[in-house]
């Protein structure tokens, strides 16, 4: 696999390509995503972490920026709060991989002078209307914003100057203020960054991820957990919008090399796949049980997991 296609792999777009290639060719170059501090590090996370891998293995030096003045303005809890789940996050993404990387806390980049003067600037050129529409996807209780949540995309923009990173990374929920960084930096000098985004994948039911559903594998779910969630988990004879399924894929695959799934001989025996392709075209033909499918999920799971598990006791 070339740089570019480990550095494209497992996303919705890249903004854009042609830059992308031009990036990879220089000898130095960074990329960042950001993460407000949250209690849990689950697989939602892992699809932009598995992005960040990749494209450190391309080449680019990684920033992980622990955004704990976002979550604030975004009513996460207090900065005390969010600063404490700020370092256990930190851990957790050691334990996935995020190694040789450069970890920066929100607070130590954005109360500088020169990071507030740029603030102000850019807030001079965004309507609050734009700061809105790009605050839809990734807002709390956003039927109701508060001022501070229009600061946040205008930050997000900022953070991206005052790191001086070539790309950023995200989930395709952060496509609007990506945008609004592409068109508006430039007008102070900052290059236009390249966007690498991911999908948003479904939880284990089927329905839209989150954390007050509980429909999620955390990394520091337990091995009996992850196997029990795995099982119980909506696995459809369709491929489309099967969350095991895209488990296989974002999660999976990109971190083994082959994955076996355990079935009797009078079932046909044990079947092994060495890529994703390969095991969605199966599926797809009722070769597989949704049942072996599921448990083989949360075998591999648990030991793509068990790393972070053990790094953060």
């Amino acid at each position: 696999m070339d740089a570019y296609e480990l550095a494209t792999r497992n996303t919705v777009e890249v903004i854009t390509g042609e830059d992308l290639r031009a990036l990879l060719a220089q000898p130095h170059k960074k990329v960042y995503a950001g993460y407000e501090p949250s209690g849990e590090i689950h697989l939602g996370h892992l699809v932009t972490i598995n992005k960040l891998v990749d494209l450190q293995a391309a080449g680019f030096d990684v920033i992980v920026l622990l955004a704990d003045l976002h979550a604030f303005l975004n009513r996460k809890g207090t900065m005390e709060k969010v600063q404490e789940l700020a370092e256990y996050n930190r851990r957790c993404f050691e334990g996935l991989g995020l190694t040789n990387v450069r970890y920066v806390l929100g607070s130590d980049l954005q109360l500088d002078r020169e990071y507030e003067l740029l603030i102000l600037q850019l807030s001079q050129q965004i309507t609050l209307n734009r700061a809105t529409r790009s605050m839809d996807e990734v807002g709390r209780q956003m039927d109701h914003p508060t001022v501070s949540q229009m600061v946040y995309p205008i930050m997000q923009m900022a953070d991206i100057a005052m790191l001086g990173v070539d790309a950023a990374v995200g989930g395709i929920d952060q496509r609007k203020i990506h945008m609004l960084a592409r068109e508006h930096l430039v007008n102070f000098g900052y290059h236009a960054p390249v966007c690498v985004h991911t999908p948003i994948l479904n939880g284990l039911d089927g329905k839209k991820m989150s954390s007050s559903q509980g429909n999620y594998i955390s990394v520091a779910d337990t091995e009996d957990e992850i196997l029990k969630k795995s099982k119980k988990a909506f696995c459809p004879p369709e491929i489309k919008e099967n969350p095991v399924l895209q488990i296989f894929q974002y999660h999976i695959f990109p971190r083994l090399p082959e994955i076996t799934i355990k079935r009797a001989e009078k079932f046909g025996g044990d079947r092994t796949f060495s890529s994703y392709s390969d095991l969605e075209f199966s599926y797809g033909k009722g070769e597989i049980h949704p049942l072996d499918l599921k448990k083989s999920c949360g075998v591999s799971l648990v030991e793509i997991l068990a790393p972070v598990r053990e790094y953060i006791r």
